[in-house]
C-alpha cells in the first residue's frame, strides 16, 4: 500500500502554520462557501430571483437515473480531495485554489444577480428508490443560486487536476473526464440546472483554470 505524504496522525492545531500541515488551512475555504451558501439560501427572497429557462431544457425529460452521477458528484469531492491530501500536496492546493476561485465568483453573481429555476416536476413520472432520492434533495436544496452551476464547475476542476496529476494512473484520468461530463449533463436530466447553467459555469471554469494555473500555480521553468 502507498505511503501517504504527510503523516496527519501528527497533527495538533498548534501545527497548522508549519510547512507540513499549512495546507489544511486551504480547507477553510468549505467553512466560507457554506455561511455564504446559508445566507443567500435564507436572506435572498425569490421574489428577487431571475428565472434562468432555455427551450433546450423543456425537450430533456427527467430522467431519475441519471440521480445517480449526480448524487456520486459528491462522493467524487472526497475521493479527489482524500487522495490529493495523502498522496499529492501540490495537486491538493490546486484543486482547492481552483474550487474556491469558482465559489468566491458564484458566489458574487448569486448575490449580484439572483437566479433561479422552475423545471422540477410537480409529480415525478415514475416512483422508485432513484425519485425519492431527488424528492429528498429538492426538499434542502432550494431552486435558487444555480446560476453558474458549482456541480459542474467543481467537476471541471477535479477532471482539470486529475489530468495533470503525474501519480494519478491514466485509466483513472479518463474515468474523471467522463465522470464530469455526465454529471453535468446530470444536472439537467434530474432537473436541479438549466442548460443555461451548464454552460455559464464553462468560462467559470476557464477563469478558475487560469487563475489556479497561471497566476497562483504558473509553469516552472525548465
Amino acid at each position: 500500500m502507498k505511503k501517504p505524504m504527510v503523516d496527519y496522525r501528527q497533527f495538533r492545531f498548534a501545527k497548522l502554520n508549519t510547512p507540513e500541515f499549512s495546507h489544511l488551512k486551504l480547507l477553510g475555504g468549505w467553512i466560507a462557501y457554506f455561511i455564504l451558501y446559508f445566507l443567500t439560501e435564507n436572506l435572498i427572497p425569490q421574489s428577487r430571483c431571475h428565472i434562468v429557462h432555455s427551450a433546450l431544457d423543456d425537450l430533456i425529460p427527467f430522467t431519475e437515473g441519471f440521480a445517480i452521477p449526480y448524487c456520486f458528484w459528491f462522493l467524487l469531492i472526497v475521493i479527489t480531495l482524500g487522495w490529493f491530501l495523502l498522496y499529492d500536496v501540490e495537486s491538493f492546493k490546486r484543486v482547492q485554489v481552483f474550487i474556491m476561485v469558482t465559489q468566491a465568483v458564484a458566489m458574487l453573481v448569486y448575490i449580484i444577480w439572483p437566479s433561479m429555476q422552475d423545471l422540477r416536476p410537480t409529480v415525478f413520472p415514475r416512483d422508485n428508490f432513484l425519485t425519492h432520492v431527488m424528492a429528498f434533495i429538492y426538499q434542502f436544496d432550494t431552486p435558487t443560486g444555480v446560476c453558474p452551476s458549482l456541480h459542474v464547475a467543481y467537476s471541471i476542476g477535479m477532471a482539470s487536476v486529475w489530468c495533470k496529476c503525474k501519480k494519478a494512473h491514466p485509466a483513472w484520468k479518463a474515468f474523471v473526464v467522463i465522470a464530469a461530463v455526465v454529471i453535468s449533463a446530470a444536472t439537467a436530466f434530474v432537473k436541479q440546472h438549466s442548460v443555461i447553467d451548464i454552460f455559464a459555469a464553462l468560462p467559470l471554469g476557464v477563469l478558475a483554470e487560469i487563475l489556479t494555473f497561471h497566476v497562483f500555480y504558473p509553469k516552472k521553468k525548465q
